[in-house]
């Protein structure tokens, strides 16, 4: 099952559209997820006790007109609204169990999205284990290209997954960008390095990486796209040609953002196109 967070804002309208159309693709059905926190309105001394009754009304609006967009979209798939009292990111994860994916729009107007790459999303994206897509409320034009971004830790492993299923799903072209960086001891007086050896290296991590992913999926175009390059800089550059960017996520901590990555969330902030974040 595909899980769509709303809020009525215009990046959660383009992420039912996304979902609805990965849905039909994947054969999967859709759950529009509305989440309703009624906590921020029932504090203090003055408590407005008809504020939450008024949002679950609004919810209950948002949510019809997200099924109205789903079913115009793709009227072949099976759709199901969900209202949830709870907060948001909290909600979500719980969603997340049993979901095939999770999307969301990149901002939106203090629900699911919150703003671009706000708490929700780092939230979500850092903690939940399996695809999270975020989407931007611009309508772009049919690249017939899926980017995905990898490097020499098998963490990027469900994330070539999920671009491959994807590239094959939508007969897209696959570019699987490896940018790498001498280390910074690399530049010291005194220490040798053979750039042509650098560079056969580096292409071996992808062609290794890619070995068994190419064979067990013939039908895909691969272009194999390694350069010497800042990570989030070649992806940022690569999602402007891309219908989908595709990262892993392998950061360390205890909260959202540190676990989201540093590249992860970098090309959350900057990429001009969808981008799922697969944890492994």
């Amino acid at each position: 099952m595909i899980i769509v967070g709303v809020d009525g804002s215009v990046t959660a309208r383009a992420a039912v559209e996304w979902a609805a159309n990965d849905a039909f693709r994947m054969r999967e059905p859709l759950r529009i997820v509305h989440a309703v926190d009624r906590s921020p309105y029932q504090i203090g001394r003055f408590a407005n006790v008809a504020l939450p009754d008024t949002l679950l009304r609004e919810g209950q609006r948002i949510l019809r007109e997200a099924l109205a967009l789903a079913h115009e979209r793709q009227p072949g798939v099976e759709v199901t609204t969900q209202d949830i009292e709870g907060a948001p990111a909290e909600v979500l994860r719980e969603q997340a169990e049993d979901a095939t994916e999770i999307v969301l729009g990149s901002r939106g107007l203090g629900g699911f999205a919150g703003a671009l790459l706000g708490s929700v999303s780092t939230h979500v994206a850092g903690h939940v284990h399996g695809p999270v897509v975020v989407v931007r409320g611009d309508h772009q034009p049919v690249r017939g290209e899926i980017v995905v971004g990898v490097d020499d830790s098998p963490e990027c492993e469900p994330a070539l997954a999920y671009a491959f299923r994807q590239a094959k799903l939508r007969g897209s072209a696959l570019r699987v960008v490896h940018a790498w960086q001498l280390p910074v001891h690399a530049f010291a007086p005194g220490v040798p390095y053979d750039m042509d050896e650098v560079r056969v290296a580096q292409h071996q991590v992808v062609h290794d990486r890619l070995e068994t992913f190419k064979k067990d999926n013939p039908q895909v175009t691969v272009v194999e796209d390694v350069q010497p390059a800042q990570p989030v800089e070649a992806l940022t550059d690569a999602s402007a040609r891309a219908d989908l960017l595709v990262v892993g996520s392998h950061g360390h901590g205890a909260t959202g953002a540190m676990l989201l990555g540093s590249v992860s969330r970098g090309v959350l902030h900057h990429a001009r196109c969808p981008v799922a974040v697969v944890r492994a």
